[in-house]
């Protein structure tokens, strides 16, 4: 038997769609994963600026979006951590609970060419296969030096968590993109209203 294959998808999740569950289907079957870990961040390096959703809310939604998904599991870590999320930090504790696992992380297109400015970008380069999540229309962009990853073929598609949050600030529907209990909460609460 082989080394077992371990994805990580980070993210606000701030909210899940329906988008999220067909990229992690589309590295599940590509990349033959064994396990994936979806690791919402309690605030994204990148988006600083941007306060998400309550830890609280965007893990209720991942649990109940994922539920029944025996392979997929929800990782709490960054945000009972707190503060800006570092993908290093994450690897790190994988390694040592996994250790010889073959560990992926999967990211947006958007951030092949940011990869050096991830923090530790070179342990991350020896630690990770990366697969990236192509959005419809966007060429594939060479992976910067160190950094090793792989394009998903998938199910490419629109979606994202900010046209989700843009729509709902315009009064418009979100029905269809994300889960329909997550769509429930976010109108009867007015989240991001």
């Amino acid at each position: 038997m082989g080394k077992q294959r371990i994805g990580l998808f980070g993210g606000t999740f701030d909210p899940v769609h329906l988008g999220h569950v067909l990229v992690a289907q589309a590295a599940m079957e590509e990349a033959r994963l064994d396990r994936l870990f979806f690791v919402p961040a309690a605030r994204s390096p990148f988006k600083e600026a941007l306060t998400p959703s309550s830890g609280a809310d965007r893990l209720r939604w991942l649990r109940l979006t994922l539920s029944g998904h025996s392979r997929y599991e929800v990782d709490t870590s960054e945000i009972e951590r707190g503060g800006v999320s570092f993908a290093i930090e994450t690897v790190k504790a994988y390694q040592i609970f996994f250790p010889g696992a073959q560990l992926y992380y999967l990211i947006g297109a958007d951030h092949v060419e940011k990869l050096p400015l991830w923090r530790e970008g070179q342990q991350l380069a020896e630690s990770l296969h990366f697969l990236v999540v192509p959005r419809p229309g966007e060429r594939e962009i060479s992976f910067p030096e160190p950094f090793q990853g792989s394009y998903l073929a998938g199910f490419p598609c629109q979606i994202s968590a900010s046209l989700i949050r843009n729509r709902v600030r315009q009064g418009l529907s979100i029905k269809d993109l994300v889960p329909s209990f997550v769509e429930e909460d976010i109108v009867n609460r007015q989240i991001y209203s």
